[in-house]
């Protein structure tokens, strides 16, 4: 099978699909291998590095998207590269389409094999291929909230750690799975005060035996959250329904109770985000203010430590685009239903359910396209 990567062009993504040494293992079963000109040089590899794997350099993303049978990448598909998509042709990347239907609407009318790598899930229910950028992610948002917290990007002026003599921030992490267990671990690490909530009592059981006396857990119902944000002074949403657009679990109105400078950061913002006053940043205007709160909710967080993130994506991608290119995308999909839960699109239809719940198309069973 023809391989190819381009260069992501979304707003300071970094990030590249293939590292040269996922590169070479695809050659050496015998596959070809385009990767665009100075895709990885956000990742610190040059061109040579993709030569010397084996690897094939090409000038344009349009060479690769008219010639490759599958194209992999990070981020979603701009417009400008869903226009290039073809029939039949494998897109193998991060496709979030549940709050975005323009996206699904140019999928769609590619009737590209469109797999996501936010829904293939594991034997434990797991989500294997969106964990190593849920952990990347979790671990930046206290980086980013720390950041946003300084008086100087309009923060309270607060030190989460705080000093002796002097109390640490509060930290409030809405969600306990691997988002939020990151993140926890991170703001206790730094000597916050932490609150993680969670809906699920085996989660909130398996965190208060990690964290001891280093973080405390209260179950997330409406009045736990309200009272947790109104204390907090950074906010973590850590918020995942698979597939699907995000709850919003933090009102517009209760802004209002929390203090002037206080920070909420939506690592959700990628399926619409659990904030209501939640919209898209990038990396170049990260954050904004509503009602004296700091927003931060870049959409592709993991982009900013790009090298760190390509590799830990490669590890999880790999063995499926290996499956893929040695069998073909419906025989690798046949013999591994949870590679099959990360069919989105497929030849105009749209295969994943909640996807097609929540943007209203009609739902094509799995089973249909794997006929």
């Amino acid at each position: 099978m023809r391989v190819g990567t381009v260069k992501e062009i979304k707003n300071h993504e970094y990030r590249v699909g293939l590292t040269p040494e996922s590169a070479r293992e695809l050659v050496q079963h015998g596959h070809e291998v385009w990767v665009q000109k100075g895709a990885g040089l956000g990742i610190g590899e040059s061109d040579n590095d993709y030569l010397r794997a084996g690897a094939k350099l090409i000038d344009t993303a349009a060479e690769i998207f008219a010639e490759c049978e599958m194209v992999v990448k990070v981020k979603e598909p701009q417009s400008v590269e869903r226009a290039m998509l073809r029939e039949g042709q494998i897109l193998f990347t991060y496709l979030h389409l549940a709050p975005d239907p323009e996206q699904t609407k140019d999928l769609v009318a590619s009737k590209a094999v469109c797999i996501a790598y936010e829904t293939v899930t594991d034997a434990s229910g797991g989500l294997p291929l969106l964990k190593p950028m849920s952990q990347v992610a979790g671990r930046m948002s206290i980086q980013a909230g720390a950041t946003a917290l300084e008086k100087a990007h309009g923060g309270r002026g607060i030190l989460l750690g705080g000093v002796p003599g002097v109390a640490p921030g509060k930290v409030c992490v809405i969600g306990g799975g691997v988002v939020g267990f990151n993140a926890a671990q991170m703001a206790a690490g730094l000597g916050a005060d932490v609150t993680i909530l969670d809906r699920n009592p085996e989660v909130l059981e398996r965190l208060g035996y990690y964290f001891e006396s280093r973080a405390k857990t209260r179950f997330a119902n409406a009045a736990n959250v309200a009272e947790c944000v109104a204390a907090a002074d950074l906010v973590i949403g850590a918020v995942l329904i698979p597939g699907a657009a995000a709850p919003k679990l933090v009102t517009r109105e209760m802004l209002s109770t929390m203090r002037p400078g206080a920070v909420l950061v939506d690592v959700a913002i990628d399926q619409g985000g659990c904030f209501e006053t939640s919209h898209a940043t990038t990396h170049a205007e990260p954050t904004y203010i509503v009602d004296g709160i700091v927003h931060y909710c870049v959409a592709n967080m993991p982009g900013a430590v790009a090298r760190t993130s390509t590799y830990a994506l490669n590890n999880v991608t790999l063995p499926h685009m290996l499956r893929m290119a040695d069998k073909g995308w419906k025989d690798a999909l046949r013999s591994d239903a949870h590679l099959a839960a990360g069919l989105n699109v497929w030849n105009g239809r749209v295969t994943y359910k909640a996807v097609a719940d929540d943007l209203g198309y009609d739902y094509c069973p799995m089973e249909e396209a794997l006929a």
